[in-house]
């Protein structure tokens, strides 16, 4: 039978799983042992029936304007204990560098004093909204839920491409995806010390509810969406669930003397936390799209009252900026005194005449990437792009550079895929995701995989035809459990035993009955316990 890695073929990228042929690097050694016995036909039949757990399922995402089955890969994705630890610290430092940039925002404004970010960088972007201006949320958190977007570099480094701060989404296929790889491959998941991803949903709603204003005992927390018609609709709808809350649009609330309120069958009833996964622009159109009709109005006023805690806070956008990515490892070192542990991938800014000329005469060995944009859209890959698109984005550059960063090409780490039932090397890149409860930052072990599925494609994301792997953080060795001490034996001769035996008072005349029912009472009290 061919092994089933055969021909893998491996080029200039970093592989996550061989750093030779055939030699897989330390945390795959067990996937690889287990996997190699299978012939090619034996994970494909798996594969299928992992999708149809899929479609059974439900889980989906909107492509192109249809729903379809979200692709997973049936070949999981594997990190170390060591190399976990490190992503873990990177991207927690990363979250409290953030957390302190947005409070000095819409704050006092010290990092503009200091001459660390330009002000003109944050009031030209789309993402700074004055409405959010000294709206201080009740426990201090504002990037409540973070999505960190990291890629392996060709030394096998990672570093950070973009920060997630308004509504990240994908955390839902990184729970369905184990729930379905446990089903379909559970021989993998008995011989490796997996770290758990299910009580994600727990740890959220902790950091929710610890968001809410402090004069509530008893938080209510809602989950707001657009609605069904929205991509990510299946996450809204299962975090919702798994958390037990309410998934609620915009027609669904009221807001009234200040407060906030959800219409149920039994009349309105008090919201105190909302984990929106509404944009800004639609949350309230009292104080931004006047047309919007998803959102709430007078939710931004309530927040400002103190009488609910909006999740993530309005305005983070400002810090996700792709231009204020550039700044994040200044901003590391001048509010946590701290050096970056994960870097940055190498950015261009077009902040003066002569960068924009070079960034201009050089588009053809260039990344270029909209500021404001998500979902991979608008990204220009200029040693792919033809003679057309790069005079167009020429001219779009020049008009506007300040709506424009440009980076070095990174040559993304592959991982080996199924592809038409035989395994071959395609693009991955990792987002973790991070959650804040004011007191700490939890760092969901693993996060989401996704892979750029047509050859050669360095575009992963979902919204442009990517998939998704499991993602494996290996636990470490489980710790040498210490010997026993030696106990003194303590030896008993009949020269220890008293000459006559203790005398014994006989109590009153009926205190045997009572002992026996004393006797009984305990029976029973142990009978209970055991059970």
């Amino acid at each position: 039978m061919a092994d089933l890695f055969d021909g893998y073929p491996l080029g200039e990228q970093w592989d996550e799983m061989f750093g030779a042929p055939a030699q897989p690097r330390p945390p795959y050694a067990g996937l690889f042992s287990s996997l190699q016995p299978m012939s090619g036909e034996e994970l494909a039949a798996r594969a299928d029936v992992l999708s149809q757990t899929y479609r059974d399922a439900g889980v989906t995402f909107a492509h192109a304007g249809e729903e379809q089955p979200f692709p997973l890969d049936i070949v999981p994705r594997v990190i170390g204990a060591d190399e976990w630890a490190h992503i873990e610290r990177g991207v927690a430092q990363r979250v409290h560098a953030l957390e302190a940039f947005l409070a000095d925002v819409y704050g006092a404004g010290q990092v503009f004093a200091d001459r660390i970010v330009p002000r003109s960088v944050i009031t030209t972007s789309a993402h700074f909204h004055r409405a959010a201006h000294w709206l201080v949320p009740p426990n201090g958190v504002r990037v409540h839920v973070s999505g960190i977007d990291l890629v392996r570099d060709e030394a096998g480094d990672f570093r950070v491409l973009e920060d997630n701060l308004r509504s990240p989404s994908g955390v839902s296929y990184v729970i369905t995806n184990r729930a379905a790889m446990s089903q379909v491959l559970p021989e993998l998941f008995g011989d490796h010390r997996i770290q758990p991803v299910a009580d994600y949903p727990t740890k959220l709603l902790a950091a929710l509810k610890a968001s809410a204003p402090s004069t509530v005992g008893d938080p209510t927390v809602v989950v707001l969406t657009p609605g069904v018609y929205n991509s990510a609709y299946f996450e809204h709808a299962l975090l919702a669930r798994q958390m037990g809350v309410e998934l609620v649009e915009g027609r669904d609330l009221v807001c009234s003397g200040g407060q906030v309120s959800m219409r149920t069958t039994d009349g309105q009833q008090r919201v105190d936390v909302i984990y929106r996964r509404i944009d800004d622009e639609f949350l309230d159109p009292v104080h931004f799209r006047s047309d919007s009709v998803i959102g709430c109005a007078g939710v931004l006023n309530a927040a400002r009252a103190g009488r609910v805690t909006i999740a993530n806070a309005v305005g983070n956008g400002v810090a996700d900026d792709k231009l204020i990515y550039t700044w994040v490892p200044d901003l590391i070192r001048y509010y946590l005194d701290e050096e970056p542990v994960l870097a940055n991938a190498d950015t261009y800014r077009l902040d003066d005449v002569d960068a924009t000329e070079w960034v201009l005469s050089n588009l053809d060995s260039l990344v270029l990437k909209p500021v404001d944009g998500s979902g991979g859209k608008g990204i220009v890959i200029g040693p792919r792009a033809d003679e057309k698109t790069l005079t167009e984005l020429a001219v779009k550059v020049r008009a506007a550079p300040r709506d424009w960063i440009a980076q070095k090409p990174i040559g993304l780490s592959t991982s080996p895929t199924l592809i038409n039932g035989k395994i071959a090397p395609r693009h991955v890149d990792l987002r973790p995701f991070a959650v804040n409860d004011g007191t700490d930052v939890w760092v969901l072990p693993g996060g989401l995989t996704r892979v750029a599925l047509p050859e050669g494609e360095l575009v992963v994301n979902s919204s442009q035809g990517g998939g998704s792997k499991d993602t494996w953080v290996i636990s470490g060795p489980r710790p040498v459990e210490e010997p026993v001490p030696d106990r003194t034996q303590i030896e008993f001769t009949t020269a220890d035993l008293p000459a006559e035996p203790p005398a014994q008072d006989p109590g009153p005349a009926n205190d045997n009955a009572v002992a026996q029912g004393q006797q009984q009472q305990q029976q029973q009290q142990q009978e209970v316990t055991s059970c």
